[in-house]
């Protein structure tokens, strides 16, 4: 049994396409920048009021 010849430049490893990013074809980093921010406002949060109850 003989595998048929890739083309050149072709997809040899049968990945799939890639995602479109957006709508003008940017990728999107407005929700990520928010969730990030609010993951750091989180954890300043928390060392601070346990450094605040901590130390009493």
């Amino acid at each position: 049994m003989t595998t048929p010849e890739p083309e050149p430049g072709g997809n040899p490893m049968n990945h799939p396409e890639e995602q479109p990013a957006g709508s003008d074809g940017q990728p999107k980093f407005g929700r990520l920048l928010i969730v990030l921010a609010a993951v750091v406002a989180i954890i300043v949060l928390v060392t601070w009021g346990s450094e605040a109850y901590f130390t009493r």
